[in-house]
């Protein structure tokens, strides 16, 4: 494995304990420790815990911090008050997506306002995307990333099992609504939680300096064996985003694909006023899409992979951008680009897989949705 690598806080407890690493975004990442399938069901039924200290965080502060982000980004997130936290795209001048982004108010001020988590793979392109676009702003940030770590716990008892290591600043971590974010006592330092998560579980995030990563990540599995926690790798982590129809950047999301072509215009805000990409992505609305994001369930066992194409009425209509068999539902599922005529739930489709031709019909996202959501 190369040096030149980065390395989590965890790395060496990863190894020690079998996982095997992979490169990944310029990080050397575990990808399982036993099997894929293995910690996907130990998420989708009990507890899961990811390394994700991978992700950039960038903490942002300067009276023009909320006015910059809302320029920057898709979402409305100048109006968030302490606390709240907001899934956004990050667009470039013609509408395609440089990053998918969380945008965090700080709930207890300090010495930054805000924190922007961004895909590890764009933490540079995002930083020097700051930089160019600052223009005066009173506004200044620090990229903490290789400073603290990050660990994701999910599954239907991961509340139960954090809530008997950490103290919230105030309330309870069963009371912290999804999408909120507290300062919180853990192991013996101050801490952010949020609840927040990529496999559609119910879960949290908790941020930490990188020094006492090891002794969370310690105390999380010694807490959780009576709940039947489980440390899980970016395998897991991949089938339980794509069952819960969740876009992965560089796959569903890409510079030259737009937030309305990867059906996430929940979060574009065309009446908060002007932002990166508005009038683009106004423009690509007016004319109509020619291209979105649709889920595929395929006959068979065979899984498409990315680049696989998908065919109808005796010509290629698009393509695959990911595609697992998910243990969960015991299907082989897939995400694509069809055209909008193409992208009607039940329509009939095929898909070539390894110079099979295997018959596939699109389905509604996502293909799983947990109990209560």
């Amino acid at each position: 494995m190369s040096e030149a690598l980065l390395r989590t806080p965890l790395n060496a407890w990863h190894r020690e304990h079998g996982a095997r690493m992979v490169a990944f975004a310029g990080w050397e990442m575990p990808i399982q420790y036993r099997s894929i399938v293995e910690e996907h069901q130990a998420t989708r039924q009990a507890v899961g815990l990811f390394d994700i200290s991978h992700m950039a965080r960038i903490f942002l502060s300067g009276p023009d911090t909320a006015a910059f982000l809302d320029y920057l980004v898709t979402n409305s997130v100048g109006n968030l008050s302490p606390g709240r936290i907001r899934y956004a795209l990050v667009t470039n001048p013609q509408g395609g997506t440089k990053d998918d982004v969380l945008v965090y108010r700080l709930p207890d001020g300090g010495d930054h306002s805000h924190l922007v988590v961004a895909n590890a793979a764009n933490r540079q392109k995002i930083l020097e995307w700051l930089e160019r676009n600052r223009a005066g702003r009173r506004v200044a940030w620090v990229d903490r990333t290789l400073q603290t770590a990050m660990i994701a716990v999910q599954g239907p008892r991961a509340i139960e099992l954090v809530a008997r290591i950490v103290a919230l600043s105030s309330g309870s971590l069963a009371e912290l609504r999804y999408y909120r974010a507290a300062t919180c006592r853990v192991v013996g330092t101050e801490g952010l939680v949020s609840r927040t998560g990529y496999t559609g579980e119910d879960g949290v995030e908790l941020i930490v300096p990188a020094e006492k990563a090891v002794e969370l990540w310690r105390t999380l599995l010694e807490g959780g064996t009576a709940v039947g926690a489980s440390p899980c790798g970016l395998g897991a982590r991949d089938t339980l985003r794509l069952e819960a129809g969740l876009p992965l950047y560089g796959h569903e999301l890409a510079e030259d694909i737009s937030p309305l072509e990867a059906r996430l215009e929940f979060a574009v805000k065309f009446d908060k006023g002007e932002f990166v990409g508005r009038d683009a992505l106004l423009a690509q609305q007016r004319q109509g899409l020619t291209r979105v994001r649709v889920g595929l369930e395929l006959e068979g066992r065979r899984i498409a992979r990315e680049g696989a194409e998908i065919q109808a009425d005796g010509r290629t209509i698009g393509k695959v951008t990911s595609g697992t068999f998910a243990p969960t539902l015991q299907k082989v599922i897939a995400m694509g680009f069809v055209p909008p005529a193409y992208a009607e739930p039940g329509t009939a489709v095929t898909v070539l897989v390894r110079g099979h031709a295997v018959p596939a019909r699109v389905v509604a996202l996502p293909f799983y949705r947990r109990a209560g959501r």
